[in-house]
């Protein structure tokens, strides 16, 4: 039986009138949030509820994304950006003049959308720790991250730095979007992927049954899809959750897919083209495994290993929807996600089922993965003893400290 929530959040000072533009309180005569600070190791209940934080993967990309966390945060967010542009060194526009005042055009090519979104949920998790005093490796249990987003959860996890990650992502959607490009060249058409949404877990059950059967056959009875070439291939890139896959590859041959799904298999699922030019998950980005998996294995100049092992805290692994076990299957796995089948929903699960999770917060542009995780764990926003919630604005950040201080000392 759970005991009484006991409320250890605290009284914010009224310092100045609240910002129309972020929802934070005025300090003084400026526009910055007054930063809350964190609850120390000894004010915090030795039996808090079990904590994740997780991050997005590409298509919660938007142009202006960084501009509230810098007039928000100056001090803090200035030189993590300048960290950002130092790290990349882009030859030409630096990547976060694309992300502040580019076009979205630019934003959404995969070499820029990336890196875009997996800094920008870094800058926010930084504001978390420097402006409102949160101490990670103290009041998170585990991290996680839905594909690219676990790059972010390895650097909130201690096991990557910021810098070698941000080069990571960078060579990989470069490598990505060449990949892509060569396949256009060759078959033409367009590449990417389409999200499918069902009713139902039956429903989903029954139609990834009728996609492994088409795919089989590779439409028709003659070629499977394990015949056929990369390039003409579809996969399932996600499993997002119990009523929601991802498809991976050409969008005509996903369309001749959808096709006979409701022809002959009797399946309509919604669908939804996600905003990504490229098929990541399936064959055609074998490259990348094998860019990543070199990057892994090379040493730094110093001589150190580039992943840190162990981290600060469990890190869950896409490919098998459970923390890493050593260092080795860490570089494994991290490579081989590229090109297999992101197992989000059995992720969410395991932190719900088995290790018990009672509080999930997003960190990163966009609320589609809190949508996701809200919905398997059957809780939005904060509920009797945990909560699920999503840092994408200032203001977001001041209510999500809260809930967290409100529920610090909720127990099961």
């Amino acid at each position: 039986m759970s005991s009484p929530c006991t409320s250890v959040s605290r009284v914010l000072p009224r310092v100045g009138a609240t910002c129309a533009r972020c929802g934070g309180l005025k300090n003084g005569g400026g526009s910055r949030p007054v930063a809350r600070r964190w609850m120390s190791s000894s004010q915090a209940t030795a039996k808090r509820p079990k904590t994740a934080i997780f991050f997005p993967g590409q298509g919660v990309q938007r142009v202006g994304m960084i501009t509230p966390w810098l007039e928000a945060f100056p001090r803090t967010a200035k030189p993590i950006l300048e960290e950002i542009d130092d790290t990349l060194n882009l030859p030409h526009t630096p990547l976060t003049k694309i992300i502040e005042s580019g076009t979205n055009a630019e934003l959404t090519y995969t070499e820029n959308a990336q890196p875009a979104i997996m800094a920008t949920s870094i800058l926010i998790l930084r504001i978390l720790e420097q402006e409102f005093g949160f101490k990670t490796a103290e009041r998170v249990d585990i991290t996680l991250g839905h594909s690219l987003g676990e790059f972010a959860a390895l650097v909130a996890g201690g096991y990557l730095t910021f810098q070698d990650a941000l080069k990571m992502v960078r060579r990989r959607a470069e490598v990505a979007s060449k990949c892509s490009k060569e396949a256009v060249e060759a078959e033409g058409g367009e590449f990417g992927m389409v999200a499918l949404v069902c009713e139902s877990e039956e429903h989903m059950t029954a139609l990834v049954a009728a996609i492994h059967e088409f795919l089989r056959l590779g439409g028709s009875r003659s070629d499977s899809n394990d015949d056929l070439p990369a390039v003409q291939q579809v996969l399932i890139a996600n499993i997002n959750s119990k009523n929601q896959i991802v498809l991976s590859g050409s969008i005509a041959r996903i369309n001749t897919l959808l096709t006979n799904l409701r022809q002959f298999g009797g399946h309509d699922p919604r669908h939804v083209r996600l905003k990504s030019d490229t098929p990541f998950h399936g064959p055609l980005m074998k490259p990348t495994y094998e860019t990543v998996k070199r990057m892994l294995y090379k040493q730094k100049p110093d001589g150190s290993d580039i992943v840190t092992w162990p981290g600060l805290m469990p890190c869950v692994s896409n490919v098998t929807g459970k923390p890493y076990e050593s260092k080795d299957q860490l570089k494994d796995l991290l490579a081989r996600s590229c090109i297999e089948t992101v197992q989000w929903w059995k992720s969410v699960k395991y932190l719900h089922e088995e290790e018990k999770v009672r509080r999930y917060v997003g960190i990163g542009p966009g609320k589609v993965g809190r949508n996701l995780v809200g919905k398997e764990v059957g809780m939005k926003g904060a509920v009797k003893g945990g909560g699920v919630w999503a840092i994408t604005s200032p203001k977001d950040m001041e209510e999500v400290v809260r809930a967290l201080d409100d529920t610090e000392t909720c127990e099961d």
